[in-house]
């Protein structure tokens, strides 16, 4: 009995550490943050494009981070300045992603801003990107004999498209398309220093 309260209270403790170490502590850092002058809040679209994001599982293979200069190469691959806490505050849950089978897409809204490469893209991916391994979302299409009133017909290079049919776009990959393009974090996080005549009066 006594070895039974021995392992109980060390499994307790050891519960009261990690929890206080992985929960409490990042909170108490984290609390006052505010978000970055240049992030926008999403919008109802960008929202349920998020929900496409996270449903189709963009997550698993893609990123959201990119590192400091000091510990990789992130900046030379495009792919924009470290990621601060402030980048995130209107992200629940927070999308960082831990496997780079694809690049990273913080600023994927930057590196490529065309509705219609993103369309064609998630469509087909290797009609932009040759020997990419990117699986296509064919289900976020529709394959018509022609356009009716209100359809986004996916503008694809020649010979992706089916013969003498069109791909239109579905809501969800509009609403998808929409995340993407939000995902602009080229606003500077933090406030330029004051130049000496600034500070001086002069």
């Amino acid at each position: 009995m006594e070895n039974e309260i021995k392992l109980l209270t060390g499994a307790m403790v050891t519960l009261a550490l990690a929890t206080s170490t992985l929960v409490v502590v990042p909170y108490l850092q984290l609390s006052h943050v505010k978000p970055a002058a240049g992030l926008k809040p999403y919008t109802s679209a960008q929202l349920r494009g998020r929900e496409q994001y996270i449903r189709n599982g963009c997550v698993y293979c893609h990123s959201q981070q990119p590192r400091d200069k000091a510990q990789a190469p992130d900046d030379k691959r495009g792919w924009g300045r470290a990621s601060v806490a402030a980048d995130y505050y209107y992200d629940s849950p927070h999308l960082l992603g831990t496997m780079r089978t694809g690049p990273d897409l913080f600023n994927i809204g930057a590196r490529q801003p065309s509705a219609d490469w993103h369309l064609g893209h998630l469509y087909q991916p290797r009609a932009y990107t040759p020997g990419s391994i990117m699986p296509s979302y064919p289900y976020l299409f529709e394959i018509k004999k022609e356009a009716e009133t209100g359809d986004r017909v996916v503008n694809l290079p020649p010979g992706y498209a089916p013969p003498g049919k069109i791909v239109v776009a579905t809501p969800e990959a509009l609403d998808l398309v929409q995340y993407l393009q939000g995902l602009d974090h080229t606003y500077p996080v933090f406030d330029a220093p004051a130049t000496k005549s600034a500070t001086s009066g002069k």
